[in-house]
Formats: C-alpha cells, structure tokens, sequence
C-alpha cells in the first residue's frame, strides 16, 4: 500500500512539473508582443463595444481611434453575444467569459488591460496540460505515454504561441480534448463489448456543444470522430464487434443527434449575411499557380511547430541559416525513429485500438481540411491556429509513440506499464532530445523569434517616430471593414506606449471596391485642411495615390510584417 501511494505521489510531482513548466512559458512575455487585429476585435467585443465608434472618412485622433478599448460599464453579456452576431463571424461562449473575466482585473491606464485579456487563454493553454495527461490515459492506459505526453503539451511551440493571443483557441483545445477521451472511451466499450455509460453519452453532448459555442471549425473534430467511428467498424478486423455495435448503437446515435441539434441551432441563429466579407482572407486562390501546392506545405508547417521551431524569423540572416539547418537535422533524425515506433505502436494488443483510432482521425481532419480548400474555396490551412482541431490528438500519439523505444522488445506491451525507475536510458535520451527541443522552441516564440505577430507595429512606430519627429502626422488608409480599424489600432496603441512629440492624426478612407477612386478623393480633401508641413503616411493604402503639394520619400524602407506603406512630405 505504502509503495502504492509514493507512486501516486510521484505521478503527481511529475505531472506538477510539466505544468509549472508550461505555466512559465505561456506567461513569460505575456505582453511582449503587440496586439494585431485578431486580438483587437476580441478584446472589443469581450469589452461589449463595437468599431461603429470609429468615425471613417475624417482626420481623428489617437483618443479617438482607441476609443473601442475603453472598458464600457453598462455593457452586459447580452450586449456581448449580440455584437458578436451582428458583426463578427465566431460563436460567443469565449468572449462571454473573457467579458467577465477582465473585469476583475484593473484597467491598463485608461484602456483595456492587456495582461488580463492574455492571461485567460494563457490559463486554458496550462490547463490543457494535465488535460493531456488525462486524454493519453484514456487511450493507452498508460503513466509512462501520458506523462510523455504532458511533457509535450508543456513545451509545444505551438502550443505556447496559442496560449499567448487573446483568443479562444486555448479552451477549443480544452473541449477537443475532452471530447476525443469521451469519443475514445465510448469506442472502448464498444469494442470490447461493455455497456456504454450512459452519463458518459450526455457528458460528451455537453462537451460538443460547449465546443461549437466555442468556434465552429470545432464540428470538423466532431465530423472526424463519426467518420473514424464508421470506417473502424466497417474495417474487417472489426467483424466480431459489430453485432454489439448494432445493439448499443442508438446511445452514439443520442451524441451524434445532439451535435446535430446544436449545430442546427447555430444556423437558425445566424444572420443571413453572418461573417460576410471577414473570411476573405482564407480564399483559395485558384488562379495562383502554387495554389495547388501551398495548402500541403502550410500543414505542414504547422505540423512542424507542434515540436519544433527555432529562430527561423531571426533578422539575422545567419542565426536563420542555422535553426533551419538544425530543424533539418533533427527531424531527418526523429522521423525514421516516429516510424518505427508508429510501426511498434500497431503491433502492441493494448496500444492497436487506440493507435488506429488517433491515426484515422487524424487523416479524417486533413481530409477535411483539403476539402474545404480544394473544392470549396475555404484555404483553412493558411491559419495555423485551426489546426487545434487535432492538435491533441498528434501530442499524444507523439507521446505513446516515444513510449515504445522505452523497452527493447518492441511487441512487449508492459513497456507501458512499467515503474519509472525502470526506464531504459535510450528512451529517456531520445525523449530528453525532443523535450529539449521543444523547450529552445518555446523559449523561441516567447521571445519573439518565432511565430511572430502577422503585423508588426512595433517595428513600423520607430521608423515613423525617427522620420517624422519635428511635424504633425497624417497616418491613412483604406477602409473595408473592421480589419482595417484593427489594423490602425495596432499602430494607434504602439503609439500610446511610445509617446510623440509630434501630432498624430488617423484617416480611415472608406471603399466600397478596389481599386476605387473615393478614398483618394477622401484624402485629398482632409489633406486641403490641413496645417502645413506635414507628412503623410499611407499605411496599406489600397488606392492610386496622386497628391498636390506632397512630395515622395526616397529613402528605400524596410519590408514589416502586415504593413505597406510609404512616407510623403506635405508642404
């Protein structure tokens, strides 16, 4: 009995510390980085305002331009879920929380705070820790594979740059995890012919339909567990499971109806023209000719960084040419070694059943993926983020794949359920390689060397601040929707961190199509009244530009993330 609890003991110091591990990683530099527009329109929506505040096609100020990140008082949960409806294109679960969770915190000066709004996804990214540990648990019945698996979670590149951004990724991943260990688990019991719980039934409807309230592409991980489902028992080696399975089927059927009756009900909500124009980004771009190719890349792009991902957006060229070549190296050592122990993980009875499980879904989410690019013109694969919907499900097979190399015979399953003081030392050090690998990795997108911010205002501020110091400024662009304020906002807020000596003023020129001539009117207008000399900034400027009185900058400016623009002197 005595020895029975030091290990519990054991196991849970172990499992403390992958948490605190991966505690100090998602709040090291929590608010390093500047918020970009994403982050711009969650913070104001979860704050209950609106952008309909910034005034477009008038000079304003910065005041005026932050003025939606002014915590609003009289806003209640209502407002929140109704602006969420009536101008953003995600489901409002998490940015109810998020309303009710800034304010417990301070103001940041006199707008939203910053640390507060971070802080919760940050919360839920250390939460998915153990959550991990209890999903790898679920499937292979395993200490060794869950805390293999813990540890992945804590040092995820990937999983830290998600757990920084004031979004809603982190709890998605959450309610994805809990949604596989139940899928897993009714699985178990079908196929070993017990009878599924039915409080495990009704636990798992809540658990899809909090997730679809969280964001919708959450429903490719609940299509993916449905298909995986038919395709196993379909499967040959499944015959002697599939009398059992027509007896116990309506109880799948209750979850499966359940999912359907909250996506329904999603779509009877909606307005008509629900998201119009915010996804337009994500179009698949058929007349590109590395269309066809871009989307497998960008997968696996993302895939990469579930483990690794040095300093490849260093500005220095050379410290760039190293982490490619040593992401090179290591990975030309790892895959040969995920293979072989992928190959071990099907050959072990105990570990089969849930292998096959994680890998067909997993292959199941992909195969959305492309459909939705391919043939319906939804690029998702362009977002690294949405690839939380299996997420999960590569960390833990990561995890009881490491496990295998843990014991030499590789068809032995007591691997998995030996005590920690018999680990072999060749798979501690092909584990202590991908760890440490994973935490450079983390370090590196704390650090901001990795997954940077899609805009970068904190570079394009002191270039303005150094060429503009001793006139007013005229900082314009065009105007299409909310994107655009959320672009200004990222270089209205830099400013308030960095304060001028020179005026700065705002133009948002709105336009209605490309390419039209309104906002060049828009701006020689506001220009006219105008003090002079001034210099004008077009930032993103989407209009032919020809300005009287206004002379170009020559000197040739650095690329940044997110921003064009150019300089014009106004005399």
């Amino acid at each position: 009995m005595e020895s029975i609890q030091n290990l519990k003991s054991h196991n849970l110091l172990l499992l403390l510390l992958w948490t605190l591990i991966g505690c100090l990683l998602r709040f090291a530099q929590l608010t390093g980085k500047p918020p970009w527009t994403d982050e711009f329109a969650t913070l104001v929506f979860s704050l209950g305002n609106d952008f309909n505040c910034v005034p477009l096609d008038r000079i304003i100020s910065i005041a005026t331009l932050l003025q939606p990140l002014q915590p609003n008082p009289d806003a209640t949960i209502s407002d929140v879920v109704s602006l969420l409806l009536d101008e953003d294109n995600h489901p409002p679960l998490y940015f109810v929380l998020a309303h009710l969770w800034m304010k417990l915190f301070p103001l940041g000066g006199d707008y939203v705070n910053l640390w507060a709004a971070r802080s919760l996804p940050a919360i839920f990214g250390v939460i998915s820790i153990p959550a991990t540990y209890w999903l790898a648990s679920v499937a292979f019945n395993s200490r060794l594979v869950a805390h293999l698996s813990a540890a992945l979670m804590a040092v995820s590149p990937y999983g830290v740059f998600i757990a920084q951004e004031a979004r809603h990724y982190t709890l998605a991943i959450l309610f994805v995890i809990a949604s596989l260990g139940c899928f897993i688990g009714a699985v178990k019991h079908l196929w070993y012919r017990t009878k599924l719980p039915i409080e495990l039934v009704f636990l798992w409807i809540i658990i899809n339909s909090l997730g679809l309230s969280v964001h919708y592409f959450f429903g490719l991980t609940l299509l993916a567990e449905a298909l995986a489902l038919i395709i196993l028992f379909v499967s040959p080696s499944s015959r002697p499971h599939r009398l059992l399975l027509s007896k116990k089927l309506w109880r799948i059927g209750i979850v499966a109806a359940g999912a359907i009756a909250t996506g329904l009900t999603w779509i009877l909500i909606l307005p008509k023209d629900y998201g119009n124009g915010m996804i337009d980004w994500i179009k698949y771009e058929k007349t590109n000719p590395l269309a066809l190719v871009s989307p497998v890349f960008q997968l696996l792009a993302a895939w990469i960084t579930f483990i690794s991902l040095l300093p490849v957006e260093s500005s220095s060229l050379a410290i760039v040419i190293f982490s490619g070549f040593t992401m090179l190296i290591f990975f030309a050592w790892l895959f040969p070694k995920i293979k072989l122990g992928f190959q071990k993980l099907w050959k072990i009875p105990n570990t089969y059943l849930s292998t096959k499980i994680l890998t067909n879904l997993i292959i199941i989410i992909l195969f959305l993926f492309f459909i939705l690019t391919y043939f319906w013109g939804i690029d998702i694969t362009r977002g690294a983020r949405y690839s939380f919907t299996y997420f999960p499900a590569i960390i833990i097979l990561i995890g009881a794949i490491l496990s295998t190399f843990w014991y030499e015979r590789s068809h032995d399953s007591s691997i998995l359920f030996k005590p920690h003081h018999n680990y072999p030392k060749k798979g501690f050090k092909m584990f202590l390689i991908v760890f440490l690998m994973g935490l450079l990795s983390a370090i590196t997108v704390t650090s901001n060397l990795g997954y940077q911010k899609y805009y970068r205002p904190d570079l394009l501020v002191p270039i303005i601040q150094q060429k503009s110091a001793s006139v007013p400024i005229l900082i314009a662009t065009t105007h299409e929707s909310l994107v655009q304020t959320g672009e200004m906002l990222g270089i209205a807020w830099e400013l308030k961190q960095n304060a001028l000596r020179s005026q700065v003023s705002f133009l948002l020129a709105h336009q209605e199509r490309k390419n039209s001539p309104e906002p060049m009117i828009n701006l020689q207008k506001n220009l006219s009244q105008l003090s002079k000399p001034l210099d004008l900034w077009t930032v993103n400027f989407h209009a032919n530009i020809k300005l009287n009185n206004c002379q170009t900058d020559s000197q040739f400016f650095p690329y940044i993330n997110g921003y064009s623009y150019q300089l014009y002197h106004c005399f």
